[in-house]
């Protein structure tokens, strides 16, 4: 996905993405009725993929407006965290349908949104990533030149009063094209701040630039790269497991079926609700303390998560949740 984005850019990327959603939809709808191969987990891999293929690609609409780049951000990792509320919805579809509305109706109706996806992306979407910041600033750097009212064929105009009226006219769109760029990244003075604010985060953060300079390969065969890798694939498998499994796991260590559909009611408002609200604290987190630091503070939420959760007590069970609901979007927004 990586590779396509930055070769073909964020709608090609959509566009397979939502095919491959679309296919993992229709799989899954039509499982019971495919003997030849497992269709549940062919459609889950397929449904992952295709949330990646359209997930990630959606991180260069920060740049469409940077001076509320960070806004941007969060609000995508906010919607991507109020995703999960789709286990509630259905949830409550299924039992306000007496158990009618299953997977297949389900996964049937869900291929309306890579549909949506789709239109969208030939639509509306940008063809190509939006210009960073410092590509941006390159713009702003030329349109503040004035030599660049100058050009080679001037020699041809013979004109002094016509060659005042080109350059004039020069000058008017590099001044308009300047003042679009200030509206776009904020005048010098809000650069300047910007800069200032990225300096301090960086010398806050302790690791940063001990990377750079180095061959891709090096990178990846640094412990950084190698550690924090096993980290995201271990958590990764953590997390996800446990969003699939709440109820049973709670269902065999309360030995309660009724107390694990309680746990799991409120599973489903907290992780979409926790994600949300937790956004700005996080941030917060980010801008303050050093990488190792934030690194420390994960391990020690995954840690206490995986003791609390195998405590068989309604009190364990409430305060894992409210700990995987906060370790989550704090772990995403981290890696980002």
């Amino acid at each position: 996905m990586g590779s396509i984005l930055d070769r073909y850019g964020p709608r090609v990327c959509g566009i397979i993405g939502s095919f491959v959603l679309a296919a993992g939809s229709i799989s899954i709808a039509k499982a019971s009725s495919v003997h030849a191969f497992d269709a549940f987990m062919f459609g889950n891999i397929l449904l992952a993929l295709g949330g990646t293929f359209i997930f990630v690609p959606s991180f260069h609409m920060s740049n469409a407006f940077p001076k509320y780049a960070g806004t941007i951000v969060a609000v995508i990792t906010g919607s991507f965290d109020a995703s999960a509320a789709v286990f509630l919805f259905y949830r409550l579809a299924y039992e306000a349908s007496s158990h009618t509305f299953g997977i297949p109706k389900f996964f049937s109706y869900y291929t309306v949104v890579p549909l949506m996806i789709f239109l969208a992306q030939v639509t509306v979407l940008p063809r190509n990533s939006y210009q960073t910041l410092p590509q941006l600033e390159q713009k702003i750097e030329r349109a503040q030149d004035p030599l660049n009212d100058v050009h080679e064929s001037d020699d041809d105009i013979e004109s002094p009063t016509e060659l005042a009226r080109v350059w004039s006219k020069r000058k008017d769109r590099r001044q308009k094209k300047l003042r679009k760029l200030n509206q776009l990244v904020g005048d010098e003075e809000e650069r300047q701040q910007k800069v200032d604010r990225e300096e301090e985060r960086h010398v806050i953060s302790g690791v940063w630039g001990v990377l750079h300079g180095q061959p891709a390969h090096k990178q990846m065969l640094s412990l950084w790269f190698i550690l924090i890798t096993l980290l995201t694939v271990l958590q990764m498998l953590r997390m996800n497991y446990f969003i699939a499994t709440i109820r049973s796991q709670y269902e065999y260590m309360l030995r309660s079926k009724a107390q694990a559909e309680q746990v799991n009611a409120f599973f489903d408002v907290a992780l979409p609700v926790g994600g949300v609200i937790c956004t700005p604290f996080i941030g917060l987190l980010l801008d303050n303390f050093s990488v190792p630091a934030t690194l420390a503070v994960i391990v020690c939420l995954t840690t206490a998560i995986g003791i609390l959760n195998t405590v068989p007590y309604l009190w364990g069970a409430y305060s894992t949740v409210l700990l995987f609901v906060i370790l989550r979007p704090l772990y995403y927004s981290a890696m980002s």
